[in-house]
């Protein structure tokens, strides 16, 4: 694989050979557990930020926690997708479900996370509508107390639909956000704009496996290359009897065992591993949005996003999705 140059640390300012990894906690507000996992793994441990699901049952606790905490890094894990058939557990839209019925089931749920329920989406969802949602979910997190620094995508790798993720990029220029990208085509894009994204592969902690875990993370982080890598882990505190029929649940418990761990702090220190948060590349980006190079064209602006989101990448037929916890 070709090394990106420069490298994102360089543009970060940071001298070569700079290893940084952006270690960040997805899926905060899903559930009670893991909203004091993800703080106490940023507080406590060895990550740095978090991204906020605002439709989910555990957000009005998060929220409450980030209010509390104004100097916890977290962005807005921007979500199209339910995870869930659990009574009480389920989430849907947080716009007005009137208002997007391209991204709903009959019933006016959002389709399930699942193979076959992300296609569906992408074949049908109307950008519009999708815009509506994003800024509902934006608009959720901020406001006095909030001030999020990214946006990135749950369950759907670079928004799943090229039109989606320049969609997503036109509210990050709005709200003065970096955006996650992390598949090749983006990647190349934004490079050549000078935009700050990872110089290496992304890595969802969903796959990594559970066998040995500790020391598969060790061996990472020991050949862990000079540049920017990201890494989006799950803490929870979850246990087979706070979520039953949820495999899940030791991912997220071992994550959360992980970032917790002293000898992980020793493998970061012994391997030179510097670890951030989005806030760095949110200044880049902002600053890329007010001289206009994150733009494809200089029609491409906040205002109508809609329309020049579709416009830019003519799609006639998405990409099949990729997972992304």
């Amino acid at each position: 694989m070709t090394q990106p140059t420069p490298l994102a640390t360089e543009l970060l300012g940071h001298p070569p050979g700079t290893r940084l990894l952006l270690l960040n906690c997805d899926d905060f507000g899903l559930d009670e557990d893991v909203n004091l996992a993800v703080v106490e793994a940023v507080e406590h441990g060895v990550a740095a930020s978090c991204s906020l699901m605002t439709g989910c049952p555990g957000s009005a606790h998060a929220l409450r926690l980030l209010r509390e905490r104004p100097g916890l890094p977290f962005g807005i894990h921007l979500t199209l997708v339910c995870d869930t058939d659990e009574p009480g557990r389920r989430w849907g839209p947080v716009a007005p479900a009137a208002a997007v019925p391209s991204l709903l089931d009959p019933a006016g749920r959002l389709l399930p996370a699942t193979p076959e329920g992300r296609t569906r989406l992408l074949a049908r969802a109307r950008v519009p509508e999708v815009e509506r949602e994003f800024r509902a979910q934006i608009e959720a997190a901020t406001g006095p107390g909030l001030h999020p620094t990214h946006l990135d995508f749950h369950c759907l790798a670079d928004a799943g639909r090229p039109d989606l993720l320049d969609l997503a990029l036109a509210l990050g220029a709005e709200y003065g956000l970096a955006v996650r990208i992390w598949l090749a085509p983006a990647l190349e894009r934004l490079r050549a704009r000078g935009l700050p994204v990872v110089d290496h592969p992304f890595l969802d902690s969903f796959s990594v496996p559970l066998d040995d875990k500790p020391a598969h993370y060790a061996r990472l982080l020991a050949a862990l290359p000079p540049g920017l890598t990201e890494w989006a882990v799950h803490p929870s505190l979850a246990t087979p009897a706070t979520r039953p029929g949820d495999g899940g649940w030791r991912v997220r418990r071992s994550d959360h065992a992980f970032l917790l761990s002293p000898r992980t702090r020793e493998l970061l220190a012994e391997h030179g591993v510097t670890v951030t948060d989005y806030r760095p590349l949110q200044a880049h980006w902002a600053r890329a949005a007010a001289s206009g190079s994150t733009s494809d064209s200089p029609s491409h602006t906040a205002s109508g996003t809609a329309s020049s989101a579709s416009e830019s990448f003519k799609t006639t037929a998405p990409e099949p999705p990729t997972v992304e916890s």
